[in-house]
């Protein structure tokens, strides 16, 4: 063999065009890449990305430490209602103990304890007695509850509510359960009628304005003792304006004198209607000091719907409508001329 034909048994490089050069031990050198060219807007694109990230990792982080703050404030409220249920547990209320612990589990269920001082609770506050052999303690004496019961009923019959009233706490406190439904609705009775005289009778619209809230706690009330309340309420906010702030108190007992015009107030002894005059009247004196004479008449015109004016203020509505209302001039009648001829007499 040929040394020609010994060079042609080399491996050749089939994906090249040129001959390899097998001599050659040095790795082949790589061209070197351009570097890409960064745009502008590329670089403040990356700006306002960075800026966005680090507002929202600050807004997470205060949101995580908001909710971090509420939940603590949340477990100091659960700790102390659980405490406060010890509290309750110990003394013996277990009815107010067991609203606190359903709070509790309501909120955490979780709660350490509370599941179980709920159960022990549900358990204490159903349990009864058991029946010994041993003698039972005498019947309790309820001759004083049946006897302040027939006391409160007399003094139902000749309308002494205030004493009714009296007598009824006094039964309650010596047997709360002793004719709960009966004592409730002599309760509803005595209150709503109480309230209904310390406002119709006596003028003491306050007074009796608490003693119809107390009713109502019995049962609703009728129309003409919340009418009685409304009317009562108008008058006393009206005259909290007395004084100081005379339009809001024509407002007040406007509406006072419309509906409930004898409705009075024992402090002042004035009725609805004659606090409405008489606020009408300052209300008048102030706008016609205002130099606004036809809007001062207006007020002494209505003023003297429900009465004769004071001496000032009837001067100064007499004044006004003398401005507002001048009197017109009527203008002479010219007489005919007379002739000098001597009317002939006809025949």
């Amino acid at each position: 063999m040929s040394t020609t034909d010994l060079e042609n048994t080399q491996p050749t490089d089939l994906g090249s065009t040129q001959p390899t050069d097998l001599g050659s031990t040095q790795p082949t050198a790589v061209k070197a890449k351009k570097p890409r060219r960064r745009f502008p807007w590329q670089n403040i694109l990356i700006f306002i990305l960075v800026i966005a990230l680090s507002g929202f990792g600050s807004y997470r982080a205060a949101l995580g430490d908001r909710q971090s703050a509420q939940a603590t404030q949340v477990a100091q409220q659960l700790q102390e209602q659980y405490n406060l249920a010890l509290e309750d547990i110990e003394a013996g209320r277990y009815e107010a103990a067991m609203q606190r612990l359903q709070f509790i589990l309501q909120k955490d269920a979780g709660f350490p304890g509370a599941t179980e001082k709920l159960t022990q609770v549900l358990l204490m506050s159903s349990i009864t007695p058991t029946p010994t052999p041993t003698p039972l303690p005498p019947t309790p004496d309820l001759r004083g509850a049946q006897a302040l019961f027939e006391q409160a009923q007399q003094l139902m019959a000749v309308q002494d509510w205030n004493n009714v009233i009296l007598t009824l706490d006094q039964l309650r406190k010596e047997d709360p359960t002793y004719h709960t439904a009966e004592v409730d609705g002599m309760y509803y009775i005595a209150l709503r009628n109480y309230g209904v005289d310390k406002i119709a009778k006596m003028g003491e619209l306050e007074s009796g304005m608490y003693y119809l809230a107390l009713a109502e706690r019995f049962g609703p009330l009728d129309s003409y003792a919340d009418g009685l309340r409304s009317g009562a309420r108008l008058y006393t906010t009206g005259a909290s304006f007395w004084e100081i702030d005379w339009p809001q108190a024509v407002n007040y007992f406007a509406q006072a004198a419309s509906g409930w015009p004898s409705m009075w107030d024992a402090a002042s002894g004035m009725t609805a209607a004659e606090r409405y005059k008489i606020a009408l009247s300052r209300y008048g004196d102030g706008l016609y000091d205002d130099g606004r004479f036809c809007e001062a008449y207006e007020q002494y015109l209505l003023a003297m719907n429900y009465g004769e004016l004071d001496e000032k203020a009837a001067k100064n509505a007499k004044r006004a409508y003398n401005i507002c209302y001048p009197p017109t001039e009527i203008p002479p009648v010219e007489e005919p001329p007379v002739s000098e001829e001597t009317p002939t007499p006809s025949p």
